[in-house]
């Protein structure tokens, strides 16, 4: 499933959340000061553009919850609205229910990225 599922999902959809992902990277490149923002963004855009097969593991202490919470302010909400928002779209139909699934992962990943890491 992961390969073939990793294909469909870029064909049909998944190309548009990883560029979404990078186009916030690139804003955050922006200022010397959002680098490691944006660098977390682009990390973050490779597991948009490919989810299956991988997992996200959360975890941190209190730097990373003070750059989650303005990165929340920032950027999180938009992300999170648009992964939300497609995941309830492609729940509609059994088909697209691991897709959506996918989405809800991405949805999640988008309101508390730092302290995140990809396996």
């Amino acid at each position: 499933m992961g390969c073939l599922g990793n294909l469909l999902w870029f064909l049909l959809g998944g190309c548009i959340s990883g560029l979404t992902w990078c186009l916030f990277g690139c804003l955050w490149c922006l200022t010397i000061v959002g680098i490691p923002v944006g660098v977390q963004c682009f990390k973050f855009a490779s597991l948009s553009f490919f989810p299956f097969g991988k997992e996200v593991r959360f975890g941190g202490g209190a730097g990373s919850l003070l750059l989650n919470i303005i990165w929340l302010c920032l950027s999180g909400l938009p992300l999170a609205l648009e992964s939300a928002s497609f995941g309830c779209v492609l729940c509609i139909t059994i088909v697209g229910i691991p897709f959506g699934l996918q989405h809800f992962k991405l949805a999640k990943l988008a309101l508390m990225p730092f302290g995140a890491e990809i396996v």
